[in-house]
């Protein structure tokens, strides 16, 4: 007789009334699948359900929320044991759902929970930085940073994630280049950079393919800058389609360290890192991700 799966969904506390949430549970549970619910209330709980997930020996932790969320839980994954690491899915409910989304993971609720607990397991990479934080899908620093920051969430919650797009227009009297240098195998850069996205995944921003040929499965990350001195709306928008251009710098690899005279600020997954220096490494097959069997991030 097969066992039904067991598993533990981490809800960020937004949701905790969302009734298309409420019936997805339920339907799971009444086919007899074990599903723990959890609801998020402040910084750390994400990381003390992960901990109790081990203890209750689930097969799978669910982040339900949106690219913030799941980098808490995937971090907090990686605090555990690999023999006692459970594996990591995803229901969407963010606002961009930038890596849910370019892996082809459904955002309709129940089918999205379905392949959280159900989904084929598959080894995905994790980016490291300065040895102890992560992320799964991006880290952007430069103007992009800032627009993702600081646009409202009144415009969040009425344009979902076009408002980084149409923030980031509105802000163009803003910008300002982040002078560093950046070293990996076989590349060096210095320079002004107006844009600088790392990825594991592709797209930030709600939905803009800012590292269009980023792998999550390669071992390697892809860098893109940004360089031009004027930063025109059409530029930006070709950079975000994932053109070529000559004010674009591209390259991948498995290991970068970033110097910068000033404090300059990398998003995440939606998280803000402030400092001067960052070593961004991948960790090959990090973790267990269910996925479709239609997911492009994979290679």
């Amino acid at each position: 007789m097969t066992s039904m799966p067991h598993a533990l969904l981490i809800l960020n506390g937004k949701e905790a009334g969302n009734q298309d949430v409420r019936c997805a549970v339920k339907n799971l549970r009444d086919e007899g699948v074990t599903l723990h619910v959890r609801v998020t209330w402040e910084q750390g709980d994400a990381k003390r359900y992960v901990d109790e997930a081990a203890i209750l020996a689930v097969e799978t932790v669910i982040a339900g929320g949106g690219d913030g969320t799941i980098n808490e839980v995937a971090s907090a994954l990686m605090a555990l044991p690999e023999s006692n690491r459970p594996s990591l899915g995803i229901l969407p409910l963010g606002t961009a759902n930038d890596f849910a989304t370019s892996c082809s993971i459904p955002l309709q609720i129940d089918n999205a929970l379905q392949l959280a607990v159900k989904g084929r397991e598959v080894a995905i990479d994790l980016a490291q930085v300065n040895d102890k934080h992560y992320f799964i899908n991006m880290a952007t620093g430069g103007f992009g940073t800032r627009i993702t920051t600081e646009t409202p969430e009144k415009l969040k919650a009425v344009l979902g994630g076009a408002s980084y797009f149409i923030h980031g227009l509105m802000r163009m009297d803003t910008i300002k280049a982040d002078s560093c240098e950046i070293r990996g195998p076989d590349f060096e850069w210095s320079g002004d950079a107006l844009v600088i996205g790392i990825g594991n995944g592709r797209q930030a921003g709600g939905g803009q393919p800012l590292c269009p040929d980023a792998l999550i499965n390669d071992g390697l990350l892809q860098l893109r800058l940004l360089i031009a001195e004027e930063l025109l709306p059409a530029l930006l928008s070709s950079v975000f389609r994932g053109e070529k251009n000559k004010n674009v710098v591209e390259t991948t690899l498995p290991w970068l360290e970033i110097t910068a005279p000033h404090d300059i600020t990398f998003n995440l997954d939606g998280e803000p890192l402030s400092g001067k220096n960052f070593r961004i490494e991948v960790i090959p097959n990090a973790i267990q991700c269910r996925l479709p069997p239609n997911c492009e991030l994979l290679g």
